[in-house]
């Protein structure tokens, strides 16, 4: 009788062992394109020192940041080509943009200076992903 508990018990905990790290899986998270073609603009000056999207961080308009739709995650890193120019800057996804606009990507104004986007205000671009952000436990 006892060995039939027992193993009635270890049955139970067994499945209970299952059922929690079956419940702790997060659920992959959806792929971001690898490249998108689209309108880069960059942010206005009266920006500089605001917040975010991000928690905790501001807009600096000499850091390499952008914001997107939320094609891109934010945390992560991405390849602006401009493809009149050829020059390229990697920076780092910190915010979102209003769905509204019909722009891709608002760069910070030292990553559209590195692209030569000033003088216009505004480059046809290839974004590519380099980085997604790291995954943090429990957050799906």
């Amino acid at each position: 009788m006892k060995t039939l508990l027992r193993k009635q018990s270890e049955l139970f905990l067994a499945s209970l062992l299952l059922f929690a790290v079956a419940a702790a899986a997060q659920p992959p998270r959806p792929a971001a394109p690898r490249s998108v073609i689209g309108t880069a603009v960059y942010y206005n000056d009266n920006m500089n020192g605001r917040n975010v999207a991000m928690k905790g961080e501001k807009y600096d308009r000499n850091a390499l940041t952008a914001a997107t739709h939320g094609t891109f995650p934010l945390g992560s890193t991405v390849r602006v080509t401009n493809l009149t120019n050829r020059k390229s800057v990697i920076v780092k996804v910190n915010d979102r943009m209003s769905p509204r606009s019909k722009q891709t990507i608002d760069l910070s104004r030292r990553a559209a200076e590195t692209l030569g986007i000033i003088r216009a205000g505004h480059a046809r671009v290839r974004i590519e992903m380099v980085s997604s952000p790291p995954r943090v436990p429990g957050r799906r």
